[in-house]
This record gives structure tokens, C-alpha cells and sequence, in this order.
């Protein structure tokens, strides 16, 4: 018998708060100074998900490391103006944790930045465990970050659900023995997600408070 969902490990960028329009304006900056004319705004997409690191080292291997430090120069000056939270995200998860849901953050991001975005959504104290980029060796779709999670969280995988916009999400949570849900408010489009095999495909944060509610009676 399938457990009921009482663990939710949420992507941060694309997934709760929309930073697509930061990321790509971030990435036509600093490859606009070093590459001018090579990439274009439908190029960018692709670099939506993987790391910084991952991103830049199929690049400019040679160059990665001042290519990331310009990268988070520039995002953190567009930051506050080209950010926006996904419509009823912070009433949802607030809802989430008061049925007393474990409930983290996975992603690829810096800390730091996760939590800027937080305090910026008003939901600071919402999630009881935060794996950032800074903690882990290998991330999505490795399983790594997923399971130092649910490790922190005292959950088992059965019990757990992967949510996030990209296909490290769905495979970083599949590779992990998690059940996976898509966001269809991906930039990359339902369709592509879909392409990846979630168990579920959300078309509001809201849908959680329906996938949860047997696992809170």
C-alpha cells in the first residue's frame, strides 16, 4: 500500500518564487560582455535548473569560476525588481505547515539566496530544513541533496514528494526513491516536464493541499 505524503522537498527558483526573467536578464548580461552575439534569450532557458557551475563549465571550463562570481554580482543587483511570487504560494505553504507537514527546501542555489528570497516572500520560518548548493558534493539530479533531506527531516523517501519546475527536480527526486510532482507554471512548459514522468503535474500550488490531505486526518 502506497504511504500517504507527509514530507514536501520544494525547488526554490521557478517553483515558488519566479525568478525566470532575473536568471535569464542575469545570464544575457555577463555572456553579452564575454560572448556578444552568441547567446540569445531562447539559449538562456536551457541554463534554467543546472547549476551555476555546471552551467558555465560547459561554457568556459577554463573560465567558470569568474564567470559564476560576475554571474552573482549582476543577480544580486537586478534581484529584488525582477522577482515575484507564484500566485498563492506563501498562503498555501503557511496552510502546509500549520497540518503539520515536514516540509524543506532542495536546490541549486546558494543559501544565502534562498533565504533573501524567503524574507523577501515573508515565509522565513515556514520550512524546517534548507539544502542549498554550499552543502552538498554533487547536486540534482544526483540524489545527494534529496536524501540529506529527508535525512535532516526524519523522513523516508515513501513518505516524501519532490516538487520543482525542471527536470533535475523529477530526476534528482526519481533517483532518490521519491515520488515527483511537476509545476505546470514551468518556463519550460508542462509538456517538457510531463517528458520526465512525474507521479503528479501541478497546476496551482494549491493542488498540494488536496495531495496531502489524507496524510494531516
Amino acid at each position: 500500500m502506497t504511504k500517504e505524503i507527509n514530507t514536501l522537498l520544494f525547488d526554490f527558483d521557478g517553483t515558488l518564487l519566479d525568478t525566470n526573467e532575473l536568471i535569464i536578464q542575469t545570464f544575457l548580461s555577463v555572456l553579452d560582455e564575454h560572448f556578444p552575439g552568441h547567446f540569445e534569450r531562447e539559449d538562456v532557458l536551457h541554463f534554467i535548473g543546472p547549476s551555476l557551475k555546471q552551467t558555465f563549465t560547459a561554457i568556459a571550463p577554463e573560465r567558470a569560476e569568474e564567470l559564476m562570481e560576475q554571474y552573482r554580482t549582476v543577480n544580486k543587483t537586478l534581484h529584488d525588481e525582477l522577482v515575484a511570487e507564484y500566485d498563492g504560494v506563501a498562503e498555501t505553504l503557511r496552510l502546509l505547515k500549520s497540518r503539520g507537514l515536514k516540509m524543506a527546501i532542495v536546490s541549486t542555489k546558494r543559501g544565502a539566496g534562498i533565504r533573501h528570497g524567503l524574507e523577501l516572500m515573508g515565509i522565513e520560518g515556514i520550512f524546517d530544513v534548507i539544502v542549498s548548493l554550499d552543502e552538498v558534493k554533487e547536486p540534482k539530479p544526483d540524489p545527494e541533496p534529496v536524501l540529506l533531506a529527508l535525512e535532516r527531516l526524519n523522513a523516508s523517501p515513501e513518505e516524501a514528494l519532490m516538487i520543482g519546475d525542471n527536470s533535475h527536480d523529477i530526476e534528482g527526486g526519481q533517483n532518490a526513491g521519491v515520488r515527483t510532482a511537476g509545476v505546470a507554471w514551468s518556463i519550460k512548459g508542462e509538456a517538457y516536464l510531463a517528458g520526465f514522468g512525474p507521479d503528479y503535474m501541478l497546476q496551482h500550488i494549491r493542488d498540494l493541499l488536496e495531495l496531502t490531505k489524507e496524510a494531516v486526518q
